[in-house]
């Protein structure tokens, strides 16, 4: 077993980087992951299945800068204890489609920057997101202007203070569910 429990910024700006094995880490104890992969702009494709996230509980900016990401499985993902999202697709301009349908987002307080500059994104479906403890969604979807449709009439916005930009340059939407 791992005492490692601070992954954050661990390959963050590896430019260079075009793939990566992360099956012989143990992140079984893992409780930050935040920014882990920021910037790695030529990855464009990542097995994230071998983490073990059932810890972790940032993974703010965890993505953000993945520019050549075309697609993520995210299904092995344990979000249960996560508190902030907050940036984690930040400027994955290529992701054409992303499957969050497993994300358990009960204890998420942060969600600000989650999609920002998400321009590929065709489709998105965050009905299953818990958004009860959420204060934070300033410049959620902000840049996906290739969402045609975006339904958040779920969320529960009871105790967020910011939404500043939170729909902005979503210049493809036709139909908006609040």
């Amino acid at each position: 077993t791992s005492d490692v429990t601070n992954m954050s910024n661990m390959f963050s700006y590896c430019w260079s980087l075009t793939s990566l094995d992360l099956s012989p880490l143990d992140t079984s104890n893992v409780t930050n992951m935040r920014g882990m992969f920021s910037e790695c702009s030529s990855l464009s494709s990542l097995d994230l299945s071998p983490l073990d996230t059932s810890n972790v509980t940032d993974m703010s900016y965890m993505l953000s800068g993945c520019s050549k990401l075309i697609s993520l499985d995210l299904s092995s993902f344990d979000t249960s204890q996560v508190e902030s999202m907050s940036g984690m697709f930040d400027g994955c301009s290529r992701l054409a489609s992303l499957d969050l349908s497993s994300f358990d987002t009960s204890n998420v307080t942060g969600m600000s920057r989650m999609f920002y500059g998400c321009s590929s994104l065709a489709s998105l479906d965050v009905s299953s997101f818990d958004t009860s403890r959420v204060t934070g969604m300033s410049d959620m979807f902000h840049g996906c202007s290739s969402l045609s449709s975006l339904d958040v009439s779920s969320f529960d916005t009871s105790n967020v203070w910011g939404m500043k930009g939170m729909f902005n340059g979503c210049s493809g939407l036709a139909s908006l569910d609040l």
